[in-house]
């Protein structure tokens, strides 16, 4: 074939041509962010291989195995929507999300309200503080700060409250014969939302096997929402804290009370 017959060709490609490869990259990109370092990964690339199987045996006319895979094919997209469920979940929480957006994005048509950064630091503080004495003590808890997602199905799981947040009412909820102490607890701004709540447990199988099911839950809920995650371990004392899905171990309080009140107002 003449390389120059194929020059008409590349002329036909159009600004929205490049824009549809750009935005199904995005969209790849970011799916494979959300099934990154989980079963579903592998069970993405199962599906992408019996794919292209599929595209290969049908170029080279295997009219049996083409009419094989295709009918498979034909099912995938309810197979799919079975098998990655909670990774279809954490999209839809994601496109609902303005942090989705960038940042000029979301200044230039308002999706979010400016917080109050010293009312922010305030609130930080407070659950410092708590979270400092929880840990002298080794009292396990799970403290979720919702953000832009409020996180109203993780609230209904626990007991609400609705209770101002103070430094005694947190080490109260947590107190070790207090019936709410299993579970985690939900604050929004300087409300305590809920306590007792059941979160969902990550399925990352590169976290460290020392972890339990508190601070697996802790990284679960920053998988699937924008909210950040407080673990204070009842077996050594160490706070720990999640967001986006990455944990950050045995942090100090002073670095704690630089961190969180920047990424909250983010």
């Amino acid at each position: 074939m003449n390389i120059l017959s194929l020059y008409p060709l590349f002329l036909t490609i159009r600004m929205i041509d490049l824009l549809d490869i750009l935005l199904v990259a995005l969209l790849l990109y970011v799916l494979y962010k959300l099934i990154r370092k989980t079963v579903a990964m592998n069970i993405f690339i199962g599906i992408l291989a019996i794919y292209i199987i599929w595209k290969v045996v049908t170029v080279v006319q295997m009219e049996l195995l083409s009419d094989i895979l295709g009918q498979f094919i034909s099912v995938g997209v309810i197979a799919l929507l079975i098998v990655f469920q909670q990774e279809l979940r954490k999209f839809l929480l994601l496109l609902g999300t303005p942090k989705f957006l960038p940042q000029p994005l979301i200044r230039l048509f308002s999706l979010r309200m400016r917080r109050n950064t010293e009312e922010v630091s305030q609130n930080i503080d407070i659950v410092v503080d708590a979270a400092t004495q929880l840990a002298h003590e080794q009292t396990g808890a799970l403290i979720i700060l919702a953000r832009d997602n409020k996180l109203p199905d993780m609230v209904q799981t626990g007991i609400e409250l609705n209770a101002t947040l103070s430094i005694e009412m947190i080490r109260t909820v947590f107190f070790k014969n207090n019936p709410l102490h299993d579970g985690a607890m939900v604050i929004d701004g300087d409300r305590i939302r809920a306590a007792r709540c059941i979160l969902p447990v990550s399925g990352n199988k590169e976290l460290p096997n020392h972890f339990g099911l508190r601070h697996r839950a802790g990284v679960g809920i920053t998988e699937q929402s924008d909210a950040i995650a407080l673990m204070i371990s009842e077996e050594n004392g160490t706070i720990s804290y999640a967001i986006k899905g990455e944990i950050h171990y045995d942090v100090k309080p002073a670095i704690l009370r630089h961190i969180l009140p920047e990424e909250m107002v983010r």
